[in-house]
């Protein structure tokens, strides 16, 4: 784009007002949160499924065979560090009627307010990203009303070189569906399309048209796991209302990790040996090291805690083990963290701790949509 084309586009877009505020509706879409960890193999539909790797982003299926292992990689265009990548590591060539493999960004229903879907003054969506891949290849990007049961998708091809892809998808206006609920539950995802059975695509697939046809969901897109050669990488993406795709709006690594916390976040493991602040404390009956932890944002929900490693107690200096950790009295605020062990012998005048001996170690609190 010559630098006059581009000014004509950002003054398209100042006159209707899109440059003001946070433009960009998604979260992480520069994939530089990782907090799980940066490569997740042997993903398949009943094991390591969800989300595995870079925040905000979730592999999900159903009724497959192919395996594949996603990463985030130091290999993004030119303005992005970071991509995820996804590799076929075990092919499925033979697609059943309800086969299905997506990778997913969801969102809140107070969050995408914005669009008006669902009534007469409802906004067009632009969805903008860069992608390549092993080959030429054909894949789809679906908006999927999940409090209503309607659908929307367009396909995009993919080369071998980094693009950028751009889609924008009509308003659903008010024709009998409802607005998204205000609310902190799902009611937009954002899903790419790898694979699909006639369930999905038994129909008259229309691209960029809004229906609750299940067969009509999906077009011709090319079988990602037709071939353990398969490669897909995407960064850079950008939501946002309006008809007019704008330059990607970069935030801090801070602002990220923050908007990914309040969906999931790491205690512990940063470290070799790391003791957890505000923990360690004696509780009475012989039975249990708790400590407060405050999450450091609001959370979406009530998280579920879970454990990584091998979190272990310390005592006067030395590790105790066989502790079992449950998260007690929890709320979106923070909660405790309580180390059950019958009879472990401390006493009140123990000094004691929760220690993480290994960066493997750490506790992980999930609130993901």
């Amino acid at each position: 784009m010559t630098k006059a084309a581009e000014l004509a586009k950002w003054g398209e877009v100042s006159t209707n007002g899109q440059v003001s505020g946070r433009r960009n509706i998604i979260i992480n879409g520069a994939m530089q949160v990782a907090q799980r960890g940066t490569s997740q193999a042997g993903i398949t539909v009943s094991a390591n499924e969800g989300y595995t790797t870079v925040d905000r982003f979730g592999v999900f299926g159903a009724a497959h065979a192919g395996v594949l292992t996603a990463a985030q990689v130091a290999d993004g265009p030119s303005g992005f560090a970071n991509c995820l990548k996804l590799t076929c590591t075990t092919a499925d060539t033979s697609t059943a009627a309800g086969e299905l493999q997506h990778l997913e960004t969801r969102f809140e229903g107070q969050d995408v307010q914005q669009i008006k879907k669902g009534t007469a003054d409802a906004e067009k969506v632009t969805v903008s990203f860069y992608v390549k891949g092993d080959a030429n290849a054909t894949y789809q990007l679906e908006l999927q009303d999940q409090d209503n049961s309607r659908f929307n998708a367009q396909t995009f091809a993919v080369t071998t070189d980094w693009t950028r892809v751009v889609l924008t998808y009509a308003a659903d206006v008010d024709d009998g569906s409802s607005p998204f609920d205000d609310d902190n539950a799902l009611s937009l995802r954002l899903v790419f399309w790898f694979n699909a059975g006639s369930t999905y695509t038994g129909g008259t697939f229309t691209s960029n048209t809004w229906h609750e046809t299940a067969n009509q969901r999906c077009g011709a897109i090319t079988n990602f796991f037709d071939s353990t050669d398969r490669r897909f990488f995407i960064t850079g993406l950008q939501m946002e209302v309006g008809s007019q795709a704008t330059p990607f709006e970069h935030r801090s690594f801070g602002e990220e990790l923050a908007l990914c916390q309040r969906y999931a976040w790491k205690y512990g493991g940063n470290i070799s040996d790391e003791y957890l602040a505000n923990v360690g404390f004696y509780s009475d009956g012989n039975s249990i090291i708790f400590g407060q932890v405050r999450h450091p944002v609001i959370m979406r929900t009530t998280p579920t805690l879970i454990v990584v490693g091998s979190p272990k107690v310390k005592a006067n200096g030395s590790a105790t083990t066989g502790f079992t950790p449950v998260i007690a009295s929890t709320s979106v605020l923070g909660g405790f963290i309580d180390m059950q062990k019958n009879s472990h012998g401390l006493t009140s005048t123990d000094q004691t701790v929760i220690n993480c001996g290994a960066t493997t170690d750490h506790f992980f609190f999930d609130a993901e949509l």
